[in-house]
């Protein structure tokens, strides 16, 4: 079997370590995969969160590097391989459309879900992990350094926006993401292979 699973949630989640493990677990079928990707197009968005740039440019920054890495995951699945990425267009909606309130004349969730909708593969699975924001603060913390997107009132913002690509999406799966590392990575394994991809 084949597919595509994305793992997302907000910054102190366990997203990455969670991503990882998954795809140790299904073995050498698996490839991991993130966002942003290491094209020449990921370090633009990464040289993007060094420096003061407009929403709009972070927004549309994000869709090109998911344009490229979505031919990629196309060519893998059709190698047969299971994708898991670490982020893809869902991180976009959430993060982007928080930072776009107040600026956009309109409803940016709705522009940017649309925009993302247009080319995106849309996963086989996705999972999100669900954390109290504070939480995902206190974790972050521990790295010593916060990024522009780690802040409490705007990581708020951002979770209240997964919840509504959740409520908008029916194969999106929430995980409690305050489980014990064990337990998150079993159900996501788990999600997987019911799944049968």
């Amino acid at each position: 079997m084949a597919g595509f699973v994305v793992i997302e949630g907000i910054d102190g989640s366990g997203k990455s370590t969670i991503t990882k493990l998954v795809v140790e677990r299904l073995g050498s079928r698996a490839v991991l995969t993130r966002e942003p990707t290491k094209s020449w197009i990921g370090r633009a968005v990464h040289r993007g969160d060094k420096r003061k740039v407009s929403p709009y440019t972070d927004a549309l920054l994000f869709m090109a590097d998911r344009a490229q890495h979505t031919e990629e995951i196309s060519k893998l699945v059709k190698r047969g391989k299971v994708v898991v990425s670490d982020r893809y267009y869902h991180s976009t909606v959430a993060y982007q459309a928080a930072a776009l309130e107040g600026v956009f004349p309109g409803d940016a969730f709705k522009w940017l879900l649309d925009a993302n909708l247009g080319f995106s593969r849309h996963p086989d699975l996705t999972v999100l992990l669900t954390i109290p924001p504070e939480l995902g603060l206190k974790r972050v913390a521990k790295r010593g350094r916060y990024s522009r997107f780690e802040r409490l009132e705007f990581l708020e913002k951002v979770s209240r926006n997964y919840l509504r690509i959740a409520r908008a999406d029916r194969t999106i799966v929430k995980v409690d993401g305050t489980q014990d590392l064990g337990s998150v990575v079993n159900e996501v394994v788990r999600l997987v292979r019911q799944r049968k991809i």
